[in-house]
């Protein structure tokens, strides 16, 4: 389905369809929804202050002034053009972003605003407004919103916090959601544009979905750019390594001695072996060699020595000798009649 774009001047049509209000109606109308040459949206009390009125009194003459507009003939007359509008927004997917919409029709402020102005002036364009959950956006289709809302939800509520996902990942999790949606809504630009009306969701530095209040998305400092860069990496870093990593990938400052302190307060992260790390999700555990031989010994049974040293080397980068010398001390493992090393 192709985008479509708009052949009206919105500026022109604005003149026209506000030529029947009085002087004040024209200004207060002009003023609150950026109309003036500087495009500045004015408060009801800047305005108000300009008239020596109170707010609610701006607000009155706004209201008045807007269904004088959409009763008027020349309003009327410029239906085209608000058929125009809603074709655009159909193509987006019948339910887009504000932002999304008016920058898709112009990167110019001004006519921006005169846009938004037709949009509030239609009957066929729904507002809804930013809440805690999503950005401001416009549908002609509520039964479709409803729909996307849900689904971004459940979305949403399907994630754990530390989870985070490729883009294509995350749409296509998201159309799982989507079953009663129309196919012609099923593309993945449409997709990824009701993704970004969220503020539930949202994408770290590396492009990557996921709770948009996760540390591994709403990225804060060294440690978060940690994690993204050992997940990404796929396997233990050296904390060198984890820095220089950062400072080449996101062009930010990383010292080395502060990303090793990081490391060592985060319990994302473990110690496996001369000041390399791994993630705990990978199965790795805290602690110092004789908590890994006691975990493993605790889990397996009794094992030989090879054995230990064979699992011990998969958890921690360790010289053998490290793992042999923790195995001797009798306060913490025995050895059995068997020849087999057990805990104490």
């Amino acid at each position: 389905m192709a985008i479509a774009t708009i052949t009206f001047k919105p500026k022109q049509v604005t003149k026209k369809i506000m030529s029947d209000l009085a002087e004040r109606a024209y200004d207060v109308v002009s003023n609150r929804f950026g109309l003036t040459d500087d495009a500045e949206q004015k408060t009801l009390e800047a305005i108000g202050d300009k008239y020596g009125i109170t707010r609610e009194r701006v607000r009155q003459i706004e209201n008045a002034a807007i269904n004088m507009i959409r009763k008027s003939e020349s309003f009327q007359a410029e239906q085209e053009s608000l058929r125009e509008l809603k074709e655009v927004i159909r193509s987006l997917g019948s339910f887009v972003g504000e932002d999304d919409l008016l920058n898709h029709i112009s990167k110019d402020k001004c006519v921006q605003n005169h846009i938004h102005l037709h949009l509030v002036l239609g009957d066929d364009f729904i507002k809804h407004k930013e809440d805690e959950y999503f950005k401001d956006r416009w549908t002609t289709d509520s039964e479709l919103a409803d729909q996307v809302h849900d689904s971004i939800r459940n979305l949403y509520e399907s994630l754990s916090d530390e989870e985070i996902m490729a883009e294509s990942d995350i749409v296509s999790k998201f159309l799982d959601h989507l079953k009663d949606v129309s196919e012609q809504y099923k593309k993945e630009e449409i997709l990824k544009r009701w993704l970004s009306m969220s503020k539930l969701l949202g994408q770290n530095p590396l492009g990557e979905w996921g709770r948009a209040d996760s540390p591994n998305v709403n990225v804060r400092g060294i440690r978060d750019y940690s994690y993204l860069v050992m997940k990404r990496h796929g396997s233990p870093m050296h904390f060198c390594e984890v820095a220089k990593t950062i400072s080449q990938t996101f062009d930010k400052k990383a010292h080395t001695a502060t990303c090793h302190n990081e490391l060592i307060k985060d319990p994302r992260f473990v110690l496996v072996g001369r000041g390399t790390y791994g993630l705990s999700e990978w199965g790795y555990k805290p602690g110092v060699v004789r908590d890994v031989i006691a975990e493993i010994l605790k889990k397996e049974g009794p094992m030989k020595k090879e054995e230990i040293i064979d699992h011990v080397m998969k958890e921690r980068f360790l010289k053998k000798n490290t793992i042999l010398v923790n195995l001797q001390n009798s306060k913490y493992f025995k050895k059995t009649k068997d020849g087999l090393y057990a805990v104490a």
